[in-house]
This record gives structure tokens, sequence and C-alpha cells, in this order.
């Protein structure tokens, strides 16, 4: 019988740092990398694309959520204490500046002699360019820009109501008059999204890849303006763009058709409240106070006003996302991260399932291929004659993949195959409901999620009857399951670093078809005794918390207890408290957290014991690994859950135990190298991270890799 959980009262306001700072603290920390000269040019364009894209996010979900509270009246205090009107104003102070830092270092990338002229990746302006350039655009404005093209006027006269502003598309703001002396008219001029933001100058494709170098869309917008305002003076143009509420609000209970119901919530996002407004540095004020005050126009009963405040200023180009298709113009290798070769951990393998029978495969991407692995898995289910049934979840899938058309393939030759496609996947909403329309259409059973929680879990099931040696068609049935961290994508299972167990443990495969039956069988929360999983939100709080109580009675009994995790975000005030009285028990906590955290490590008798760190790197860490010493008898678990509300509460999750002696060894080895990775930050208790030192020393993802030319 587990020992009785600690008293779970929530630790005070103090106690706590603020979720949302500490998100825009680990912006800052990806910041640092494109800021860092040891960093490849290619990875630094992308690192402030990815900063951009997170602000953006942060913006569509954080920021309007806030601003929703202030006028709903339903948001309380954080768990820190602050109101909502409190934390955007602390928002605000700590991402102007975030911002600012930002344009920073893409100016040092631009500026002569800096790391882009130095590599002869140039970006032009129109002054600059020669005639036979200028004239080539000219030929490329009118042919494939223009068309595209429509001015609007900028007023509230008859006829013309002020123009909507698409999501997150850049526009030009555009002054113009009649007559020299005339009085100022506004318009504006948004770039089309169906043409690229850069566009390759003469002589592009060449060694560099980017030729004579590049100029962005809006340059050659703007130097055409006169040929859109026929007859009219341009006095001047500059860039803005604007940013919508992004969260979707459903009423699942009233939603005819589930599907119906997100795919129309998608289609309004694009008309959701103004939250953010950026500006090119050199738009005068009155142009700013214009845009501003129309904007204030489009205010909802749902959304507070467009404050000064939610005006951020751009010393450059107007969203930096944009540089990943700048990267991507780039074909030189030497400015990049060098390519590798992942392992395959089933090479030499004659089936999967063979390997399987003789014990579990944990996996680690992307060191371990997820074509050799994962990808190989449902390939060898859909053609093994034995395979009687396929099931999985999805998540984020992506693109059209290996995977869709295996399980097309299974379903084609007869297998029953069942699939769970989250449709709540917050910005793949549609792109998950054409996989779902996809596989339908195939033949295949497609379950759309359930109405009150999110399913998160990534877990797969095979069910084979066969022999030992692999051959299918016997009387002999075995179930194969996959749990993982990471989402089924080819694309992100290579830049993301995730773990994976696959198993043939009878018991683990009991729990997970027991969970697919919920899933497929019913639209309430699954309820299911699981007996070896740990199931969000069924049974994992109540498991993590007697876990850590556990530790805190050995320490309080002298016989040690140790607590090791690796993990996205800890965020939940439950475990929170439970981590604050294992350290004053006594119990050493050492955690790798990526992203939020709000435990405030070594606070004297709070939080001495408990120790934080934070990897980013060349991959973006996103797997889990919890670790209990448990007397000398450790446990391991790996999975989809962070230790968040939304994990724990609100999300259908998986967590595995591993009891295999080869993958707890190597989960212990990815454990011990990042929390002794020279390259982590460390948190300190004031919220703040600082960087632990030795940065010539390779850090953790450099060690995994140079372990791919020899044993790990």
């Amino acid at each position: 019988m587990p020992p009785k959980v600690l008293d779970a009262a929530v630790p005070a306001p103090e106690q706590f740092i603020n979720a949302l700072l500490s998100s825009l603290e680990f912006n800052a920390r990806v910041l640092a990398l494109a800021e860092d000269p040891e960093t490849p040019l290619l990875a630094r364009l992308r690192f402030l694309a990815i900063v951009s894209t997170n602000l953006d996010q942060f913006c569509m979900i954080e920021v309007a959520a806030l601003k929703h509270q202030i006028v709903s009246g339903v948001g309380g205090r954080s768990p820190d204490g602050l109101t909502p009107a409190e934390q955007l104003d602390a928002i605000a102070v700590r991402l102007h500046p975030l911002v600012a830092r930002q344009y920073r270092c893409f100016r040092d990338l631009l500026r002569r002699g800096g790391d882009l002229a130095a590599r002869a990746i140039r970006i032009r302006d129109w002054t600059d360019l020669s005639p036979e350039e200028r004239a080539a655009l000219e030929r490329r404005f009118a042919e494939e820009v223009a068309p595209l093209l429509t001015p609007k006027a900028l007023t509230r006269a008859p006829g013309h109501p002020f123009p909507h502003s698409t999501d997150r598309r850049v526009s030009l703001a555009v002054v113009l008059r009649d007559e020299p002396d005339g009085p100022r008219h506004f318009a504006s001029v948004e770039l089309p999204a169906a043409l690229p933001r850069f566009l390759p100058l003469r002589g592009g494709g060449g060694a560099g890849g980017a030729g004579e170098g590049v100029i962005p869309l809006e340059a050659v917008v703007r130097a055409h303006l006169a040929v859109l305002f026929a007859g009219r003076q341009v006095v001047e143009a500059h860039a803005f763009r604007v940013t919508r509420a992004g969260d979707i609000q459903l009423d699942d209970l009233a939603a005819a058709s589930f599907r119906q119901a997100i795919a129309e919530e998608v289609r309004r996002r694009p008309w959701g409240p103004v939250v953010r407004l950026e500006v090119e540095r050199t738009m005068p004020p009155p142009l700013r106070d214009l845009l501003q005050r129309e904007l204030r126009f489009e205010e909802s009963e749902l959304q507070s006003a467009l404050g000064p405040s939610d005006v951020y200023e751009a010393d450059g180009p107007v969203d930096l996302g944009a540089l990943t298709e700048l990267a991507a113009l780039e074909t030189r290798a030497e400015l990049d991260y060098p390519p590798f070769a992942a392992r395959d951990p089933f090479a030499g393998q004659r089936s999967v399932f063979t390997a399987l029978d003789r014990g579990d495969v944990l996996v680690h991407h992307p060191y371990d291929s997820f074509g050799g692995s994962f990808e190989r898995f449902i390939d060898e289910a859909a053609d093994d004659p034995g395979v009687a049934a396929i099931k999985l979840t999805l998540y984020r899938p992506g693109g059209p993949s290996r995977i869709g058309d295996a399980l097309r393939r299974a379903a084609a030759a007869g297998k029953d195959v069942s699939v769970f496609v989250e449709l709540k996947a917050r910005f793949d909403e549609q792109l998950n409901i054409g996989w779902a329309q996809s596989l339908e259409a195939a033949g295949i059973h497609v379950i759309t999620g359930l109405a009150t929680l999110k399913t998160h879990a990534k877990i797969a099931l095979v069910v084979r009857r066969g022999d030992s040696e692999g051959r299918g068609g016997g009387s002999r049935t075995r179930r194969y399951v996959h749990i993982g961290s990471g989402n089924y994508n080819p694309e992100t299972a290579r830049v993301y670093s995730d773990l994976g167990l696959f198993t043939a443990d009878e018991s683990v495969a009991a729990d997970v078809h027991a969970l697919f039956n919920e899933l497929t069988g019913s639209s309430r929360p699954p309820q299911a005794p699981f007996q070896r999983l740990l199931v969000g939100p069924t049974n994992m709080l109540d498991r993590f918390l007697a876990a850590i109580a556990r530790e805190a009675e050995y320490a309080r009994a002298g016989r040690g207890g140790a607590i090791r995790a690796k993990l996205n975000g800890l965020a939940d005030v439950t475990v929170i408290g439970a981590l604050y009285r294992a350290s004053q028990a006594g119990v050493s906590v050492e955690l790798v957290v990526r992203g939020i955290c709000m435990l405030r490590p070594g606070v004297p008798g709070l939080s001495e014991r408990i120790r934080v760190v934070s990897g980013v790197g060349r991959f973006l860490e996103h797997g889990r690994i919890y670790q209990f010493a448990n007397r000398g008898h450790p446990e391991y678990y790996i999975g989809s859950a962070d230790w968040r509300p939304r994990n724990l509460r609100r999300r259908v999750e998986v967590i595995v135990p591993v009891r295999d002696p080869a993958a707890r060894a190597r989960l212990d080895r990815i454990l011990d190298l990042e929390l002794a990775d020279p390259r982590a930050w460390v948190l300190e208790s004031d919220g703040s991270y600082s960087r632990t030192g030795h940065q010539s020393q390779p850090g953790a993802q450099e060690r995994f890799l140079a372990a791919l030319q020899g044993p790990e």
C-alpha cells in the first residue's frame, strides 16, 4: 500500500515564480542561442525566428486570456498573487526589452562586418539595387505581385469601412496626398501570403543559394506604391502587423458535430480581437495613433482595449519569424549544424516484433532514428499478415507521412485500424481535420476527441498472431506497444529530443488496450483501474504525489530520499508544494525543466535541496523522465506529461514505468549528462537564470551526438 500523501496545502504566493514571466525567460534563453557567435549562422537566424513565433503564440493565447479575464471579471489572482492587470503590466515590462534585444541581435548580424555580411548573405534595399536588378524586379512586380495586392483606404467614409487587418500578416500603412500641400490621407496594403517574404535577386541559386542577395517583399511593394495609388503622391509608408486572440472557444454540448465546431472556430480565429500591434520604428506617432485608435473600434465585449503597452516597435523587418525563409534559401552546409547519422535501434533485426519478444527497447530521438524505429514498427504492422489490429493516437502528426500510408495500407488489407486524432491540438486543428478525413476515406475508424479533455497521450498498440520467430498466422496472440513523449511526426522527430518505449510487456499492453477501449467506446474521461500506467487525469497526479511523499518519508526516517526528473514545464501548485515538503524532509531534488518553472529553488528553509537547470540547444528538449530513488530500488517513468495542471488534470496523458535494466541505465545517463550540462542555465531563487559556465565544453546534446560514433 502506498504511503499516505502529505498535506497538500498550497504554499504562499511569494513561494511561486509567475508562470507567464517564466515563459518569457525561456524565450530569452532561446534568444541567447541566436546571440551566441558559436551557434552556426543559419541556426542563429532560425532561433531568432523561433522566438518571434513563440512570442506570437504567447500574445495570441496568454495575453489574450488576461485581457479577457479583465473584461469578464472571471480571472482571479495567479498563484504568485498577481491580478490579470498586474500580470499584463509585468509582461509588458519584460517583453518590450526582450523584443528590443531580439532586433539588436538581428542588426548585429546584418551590419557591415556582421556575420551575415561576412558570409555573403545580403538583405538588400531598393535604393542600393543596380538598374538591371530594378528592371527585373519591376517585371516580377507587374507579373506576380501587383495582381495579388489590394489597396485599402484607412477611413470610415461612407462606403469605405475601416479595413480588416489579417492576423499576423505584414501590411504597409501608406500616407498619401492628392495635392503637394493638400491634406494627408491614409491607406494600407497587405503583403500577400502566397508570396515569399524574401525575393532572391538576379544570380540567385548560385553557390550560396541566395546569389546576389535577397530583398524583402515589403521593400518591393513600397517602391511601387505609386503604381497602386495612381495620380496621388505617396508621402511615406511603414510596415505594421496585428496579432489577434487565437484560442478557440467550444460549446461542446451544443455542437451538433464536434469536428464541424472545431472547423468553424478555426475559421473565426483570423477575426479575433487584436491583442498586439507591431510597427516599424520609423512610423511617426500620428500614424501609430491612427492605427491604434481605429483598431479600438474592433473592441469586443470579451476583450480589453488595445493600450499603448500593446504597441511594439520593430527596429528592422516586422516579423522576424520570416527569417526561416531566409535560412532556407541558403545551401552552404558549413553555415549550419553538421549532419549526423542517427542510430538504427532495430538494425540487423528481422522484425521489430521478434526484437520486442526478447525485451523492451528504449529510443531517444533524434539520436535514434524515428524512421528506423516507430515508422518501421507501423510499416511492419501494416504488412505483417499476422497483425490483426493497429490502434494509435495522433496529436500533431504534421503533413503526409509513412505513418499515414501504412495505416491506409493496413486498412486496405482488412486489418482493424483505429486512430484517435486530437482535433484540439492548438494551431494544428485544420491539419488534423485533414488527417481525420483522409483516414476515414480509407476505411479507418477515426475518433476525433473527447468533449471535455484534450488527448495528449502518445500511444500505439499492435495486436498480432504469430510465433516468437516472427512467423505470422499462428495461434499465439501478443500485443506490442509504443509509449512516447513526442508526436508521431517525422519532421519534428528530427529536431525534437524525445523518448519512447517499445514493449511487449503484457501488463502494460493490457492497460494500453483498456485505455484505447475507453477512448473509442466512451466520451467520458478514462475510468479503468490501470495497474501499470499512470494515466491523466485518472490516477497520474495521485501516483506522483504518493511517490514524492514516499521519498519524503524515507528521508525523514534517515533512509535517504532522491528525486530526479526531466520535463518541459513545472507549474502545478500541488506538485510544487509536495516537492517543497520533500526538500524540507531532506530529499535531494534535481530537475531539468526546459520551459516554465514556477518553483523557486534554493530558498533556505523551503527548497534549499532543490536544484533546477534548463537546457536549450540545437534540438528542442521535449522528453519526460521521472526517477524516484525508492530506497535503493529506483523507479523510472517516461511519457507525455509534464507537472502542469493541464497535463495532470485536463488531458488524457500516459506515463509508463521503465523496468528494463538497459533502458534504465540509458535514462540514468541522460539525466546525469543533462544535470551536469556545462551549457545549461541554472534557475535562481529570484526567477532569473544564470549560465553554469565552461561554455567551451561540449554540452549534453553534443555528448549524445558524439556517442553515435561509439557506445553511449
